[in-house]
C-alpha cells in the first residue's frame, strides 16, 4: 500500500480524536467551512480538526464500497482508492473456505477490507500491512475479529509456516503530493507479480487482485483468471492458484448486478475458444459487460443469444431477437446511417432532438466534442451530463464495420426484458 500521511490518522487515534469523529453526523461538503470554523471555536486544535474532517469525508464516500461499516472505520485516501468492495471481498473469502483453508495469509492487507471477509467467515487471519499508519487504520478496521491479526512488515519477508492460504492485492499506486498515481507494470507492484507466482508455486492456495486492465499474456499460466465487474464497473481481474481455482476453468466474467451474480467460464486459453460469425445491424444490438469484453469471451455471449458479430475485433453483438442475459445490455436498433457529422446535424434538427447519448466503439470520435456540434446551440446536455434538458432524448452508437464508420439509433430496453 502506499505510504498514508500519517498526520492524518495519529490524531484520531486518541480517544478526544475518536470521540470527535464519533460526534459527527455525514459529511456535506457544503457544510464543511461552516464546521471546520465551529470546531475550531469549540477550542479544538487546526490538525485534529483537519484529520477529522478528513476521514468524515473518507468514510461517506467509503459507504459506497462498505455500506453501513464505513461508520466505524479507518480509511486513507490511497487505501479507499484500492479496497476491494465488500460484496466482492465476500466472494474472495468464499474461495478461501470453500476450499477448506483455514489460515489465510492477507498480504498487503491495506485497509483491511479482504482480512474483513475472511475473518467474518471464522478463518484465521494473519493481515501483514508495510506502510504503519495503513497498518494502524486495518488494527482498527478488524478490532471486531479476534481470530484477525495486523503484522507491521514486508508482506515479502513474513514467514507463511502453518498458513495454508495466501491472499494478495498488490499496491499498485504511489502517493505524492500531487494525489496518487497508478503503476501498471506488474513487476513495480508491491509485492511483484513474480513473488505470487513464487507462493503459488510452493502450492498454497493463492489468490491475487490484480487491475482489470492486465494483459492477457500477462496472465500466468496454470491459474484461473476471473474478471469482476460491479453494477457495470469492472473493477478487478482476480488469478485464483492451486486449491482456489477451479478444475476445466481457465478464465471467466462474473457480473454484479442488481439482480445478483452470474458468471461465464471458459476452460479455453486465452485467443482460442468458439469464434462468432459477422454480419449486418440489425434487429437488437447488445453491448457485451466489461467483464465479458475483459475475459474474451464476448463471442461465447453473441453465441448464447444466437447473434453475430458487427465486426470481428469489435465488441458488438446483434440478434435478430431480443434475449434476456445479464452479460450485455440490449438495444433496439432503429436506423442505420453512414457516419456523417452534417447528416447527423440535420437528423438531430428534423427530429426536433435535445438530449443525446452517445456510445461508440471502434472509432476515434470524442462523444462529448461530437454532441456539442449535433445538438442545437451546442449544447452538450446527455446522458449522466448533469445537465436537464426538457425535449425529445436519443441514443447513437458510433462504430465501424470494415472500413465503414456507421451510426446507429438505438433505444435501450429496460433490465430484465423481454
Amino acid at each position: 500500500m502506499a505510504h498514508a500521511p500519517q498526520d492524518q490518522i495519529a490524531p484520531l487515534l486518541t480517544p478526544e480524536g475518536w470521540e470527535l469523529l464519533a460526534s459527527l453526523g455525514p459529511y456535506r461538503d457544503e457544510d464543511s467551512f461552516e464546521l471546520n470554523s465551529a470546531l475550531r471555536k469549540a477550542g479544538h486544535p487546526a490538525g485534529l480538526v483537519s484529520a477529522v474532517l478528513t476521514q468524515s469525508r473518507l468514510r461517506t464516500k467509503a459507504e459506497a464500497k462498505f455500506g453501513e461499516f464505513a461508520r466505524q472505520m479507518l480509511f486513507t485516501q490511497a487505501g479507499l482508492e484500492q479496497a476491494t468492495r465488500l460484496n466482492v471481498a465476500a466472494r474472495h473469502a468464499q474461495r478461501f473456505a470453500a476450499a477448506g483453508i483455514s489460515h489465510v495469509a492477507d498480504l498487503g492487507c491495506g485497509l483491511g477490507a479482504d482480512s474483513l471477509a475472511l475473518a467474518s467467515l471464522d478463518l484465521t487471519v494473519t493481515a501483514v500491512e508495510m506502510d504503519e499508519t495503513t497498518a494502524a487504520c486495518a488494527t482498527v478496521n478488524l478490532i471486531p475479529f479476534p481470530n484477525a491479526t495486523v503484522v507491521h512488515a514486508d508482506a515479502a519477508a513474513v514467514p507463511l509456516e502453518g498458513v495454508d492460504g495466501v491472499w494478495l492485492d498488490p499496491a499498485r499506486r504511489v502517493t505524492s503530493t500531487s494525489g496518487t498515481k497508478r503503476i501498471w507494470d506488474p513487476e513495480a507492484f508491491s509485492p511483484p507479480l513474480s513473488f505470487v507466482e513464487s507462493l503459488a508455486a510452493s502450492g498454497k492456495a493463492v489468490g491475487v487482485k490484480m487491475g482489470p486492465g492486465m494483459p492477457h499474456e500477462s496472465v500466468p499460466a496454470g491459474c484461473e483468471a476471473q474478471w469482476v465487474s460491479v453494477a457495470g464497473d469492472v473493477t478487478e481481474v482476480t488469478l485464483w492458484f492451486n486449491a482456489v481455482s477451479r478444475p476445466g476453468v481457465r478464465r471467466a466474467a462474473l457480473v454484479l448486478g442488481p439482480e445478483g451474480a452470474a458468471e461465464l467460464t471458459s476452460g479455453n486459453e486465452f485467443g482460442a475458444g468458439p469464434t462468432a460469425p459477422v454480419g449486418p445491424v440489425e434487429g437488437y444490438l447488445y453491448e457485451p459487460d466489461g467483464a465479458v469484453i475483459r475475459a474474451g469471451l464476448v463471442a461465447d455471449v453473441a453465441l448464447e443469444l444466437g447473434g453475430h458479430l458487427v465486426d470481428e475485433h469489435i465488441a458488438y453483438i446483434c440478434a435478430p431477437e431480443l434475449v434476456a442475459t445479464p452479460f450485455a445490455r440490449a438495444y433496439k436498433v432503429r436506423e442505420v446511417m453512414p457516419y456523417n457529422v452534417k447528416a447527423l446535424k440535420a437528423w438531430v434538427k428534423q427530429e426536433g432532438i435535445t438530449v443525446l447519448d452517445i456510445k461508440k466503439r471502434g472509432t476515434a470520435v470524442t462523444p462529448e466534442e461530437l454532441r456539442k456540434q449535433l445538438l442545437p446551440g451546442g449544447k452538450a446536455a446527455g446522458k449522466g451530463s448533469g445537465k436537464k434538458a426538457a425535449g425529445k432524448a436519443a441514443t447513437l452508437v458510433l462504430t465501424r464495420i470494415g472500413e465503414d464508420r456507421v451510426a446507429v439509433v438505438v433505444e435501450s430496453v429496460p433490465t430484465g426484458m423481454p
